[in-house]
């Protein structure tokens, strides 16, 4: 089945068409993200003259825009026609994003940070708003038996387009004049977006199976009484505010403080998604062997000792540790996505699933909202201490956290349901 997903025959039928579709339509997505985000977003943040505060404040909005989702989620039975919403949402999220490349054309030179911040808080109010839609009517379209399978091939080809995106992103970057340089990112990305507004259209509206029950208040007791699920979720939200305090400043850090070009911050960063390229399909393999659970506990300690090994710094040539500190994030954050992405869709009841994500979401949203800034607010705190600590401290200390939570509490609160009914 999945081998006629990625080599369509002539006719196929709907389900078939779907697929095909989710994976052809996340290519000029993933374009856009990776030109936009990422590295090259901090890139811009730096050209438009934004300080570590402010690129936290900003890594923080696509998390904190997460709880706009419990919102769609009450209101799930006002959206039936999943595809029309989607598209719109998802077209307003790509479009503002592409237009904050204006902002240096358009808007006072002191004034070029907020509007950023402002235009990206509202694209990515959208960009979650379609996220639990798409989430909902992607579960919906997947047959379960080949879930892990085929979400491992698709983030695979996904990601060997982000990583091609990102090296050419950055030689254009590198090889140009500063300003020049986004221009010609920032028209690709309007290019894409029309592309991507033209996919979403061929999804199918696949009928939605409403909540059994009316009251919303009642929609909201179901996963929060969910015993299992909920620990599971403060547990991983709790590993994600933690996470984010180091993880989304990596390309900060190299940019400012480490003081790499371009070129070598794209080429680290792209053999990070060429290494989660391959681990999303042998994640997804494993998924078919072993339990969506067990593997999140396998795969959260990756990131913790990626974090750690900043600390080989010391004694070792930078671009080397960075080199390795990235293949090992790869690795973990690879894993994490696809598992995290299974275990909302995988492990909820159908007709509950909307509100199961949105409350996954909101409390990950606020987590992943709180890290980035308490990860600013942390740098800028350390640019007044020695050198060791803006570059590697931070990190390391990190890193530690994650790993004493992944070992001491992640077997304990993301046990597979069949050990909790033999304890």
């Amino acid at each position: 089945m999945l081998k006629d997903i990625l080599l369509p025959r002539r006719r196929m039928s709907e389900q078939r068409k779907g697929l095909h579709t989710a994976i052809v339509e996340g290519v000029p997505a993933t374009i856009i993200g990776n030109l936009l985000g990422g590295p090259l977003l901090t890139a811009y943040l730096l050209y438009l003259g934004a300080k570590s505060d402010a690129i936290g404040a900003a890594l923080a909005i696509p998390a904190f825009a997460n709880l706009v989702q419990l919102i769609i989620a009450f209101y799930m039975h006002r959206f039936e026609n999943r595809r029309l919403y989607v598209m719109l949402f998802s077209l307003i999220h790509r479009s503002l994003w592409t237009a904050t490349g204006l902002i240096p054309f358009w808007v006072p030179e002191s004034y070029w940070v907020v509007t950023y911040i402002g235009m990206f808080t509202v694209s990515f109010i959208c960009a979650q708003s379609a996220g639990v839609l798409w989430t909902s009517l992607v579960a919906d379209m997947v047959p379960a038996k080949v879930r892990g399978r085929y979400f491992g091939i698709r983030n695979t080809i996904h990601w060997a387009i982000a990583s091609l995106c990102l090296l050419i992103g950055g030689q254009i970057l590198n090889r140009m004049p500063e300003g020049h340089g986004f221009v010609v990112l920032y028209v690709i990305c309007a290019a894409a977006t029309i592309w991507n507004g033209i996919e979403l259209y061929r999804y199918p509206n696949l009928p939605l199976e409403r909540s059994i029950e009316s009251s919303k208040w009642k929609m909201l007791q179901k996963p929060l009484r969910d015993r299992t699920y909920m620990l599971a979720t403060i547990f991983l939200a709790t590993f994600i505010l933690i996470q984010n305090i180091a993880v989304p400043f990596f390309s900060y850090v190299m940019l400012d403080i480490v003081k790499l070009n371009y070129t070598w911050v794209t080429v680290i960063t792209t053999i990070q998604m060429i290494v989660m390229m391959f681990s999303y399909y042998y994640w997804g393999n494993l998924n078919s062997k072993y339990t969506t659970r067990t593997l999140l506990r396998w795969s959260l300690p990756i990131i913790g000792v990626a974090c750690l090994l900043w600390s080989g710094m010391e004694i070792l040539p930078a671009i080397l540790v960075l080199i390795i500190v990235h293949i090992v994030l790869g690795i973990g954050i690879g894993g994490y996505n696809l598992l995290a992405f299974n275990f909302i869709i995988g492990d909820t009841p159908k007709s509950e699933r909307p509100m199961y994500i949105a409350v996954f979401s909101a409390l990950t949203g606020i987590t992943g909202f709180a890290g980035p800034l308490l990860g600013g607010w942390i740098y800028k705190l350390a640019a007044q201490s020695p050198y060791w600590m803006q570059s590697y401290g931070v990190s390391m200390a990190t890193g530690a956290v994650l790993l004493v939570m992944a070992f001491v509490i992640g077997p304990l609160v993301l046990k597979d349901k069949s050990e909790k009914s033999t304890m």
